[in-house]
């Protein structure tokens, strides 16, 4: 038993370290969170996304994908204008006069929502060397027989935080009670979102 949990809690503590970081995946499902808006699919769909880029990375897609740089390229512009266009959406909502509060605010469809995360997930190339590139290579160190226990503990890690995230975030909720808050919490939003995007635009430039 003590063989199996060692690689489970190896995979659960590296995809914790990655996962906990700001970013815009994470600031989408806070927002969505303090709204209570399809916070479950969110969640669902971020925790398996995680899990089949990390097992994925492990069975040895993250080699392949080192191989092709021009990818990363094509990844990289792609982001930067999704997270481009997000952050200006959140500072004019910042900006906006109109009270911020949770009850107030327009909700969006499942679709919308779901399609939205999808692109906060998969329009990042930092999720790729994350999961499929970091977190395949500790993987993929591990004997071979292990390796599923691995993958097993990254997953967990990732539902847990998503989890935690997207259903704590109702906590905060009297905060956000106040439109200032929303204004603050947007002009993060907004802020993390360009600088994220020029990052990205400037990795692609550099490429």
């Amino acid at each position: 038993m003590t063989n199996l949990f060692t690689p489970f809690l190896s995979g659960f503590l590296l995809s914790a370290a990655l996962i906990m970081a700001i970013g815009a995946q994470n600031l989408f499902v806070l927002r969505q969170g303090l709204r209570r808006d399809h916070v479950g699919p969110i969640v669902l769909l971020c925790g398996s996304a995680d899990a089949l880029l990390i097992a994925a990375g492990v069975a040895g897609m993250g080699a392949f994908l080192a191989a092709i740089p021009r990818l990363t390229m094509v990844l990289s512009l792609g982001g930067a204008g999704f997270l481009a266009w997000y952050g200006v959406s959140a500072l004019r909502r910042m900006a906006s006069p109109e009270a911020m509060a949770v009850t107030q605010s327009a909700s969006l469809s499942l679709p919308r929502a779901l399609a939205t995360t999808a692109a906060f997930t998969f329009l990042n190339p930092h999720v790729y060397l994350d999961t499929v590139l970091l977190m395949g290579t500790a993987g993929s160190s591990q004997p071979e027989v292990l390796r599923p226990f691995f993958v097993a503990g990254a997953a967990t890690a990732s539902f847990a935080w998503f989890t935690a995230l997207g259903y704590g975030a109702r906590v905060l909720e009297p905060v956000f009670a106040r439109p200032a808050a929303w204004r603050v919490l947007d002009a993060l939003v907004g802020a993390v979102m360009l600088t994220l995007a020029a990052s990205l635009l400037g990795h692609a430039l550099l490429s």
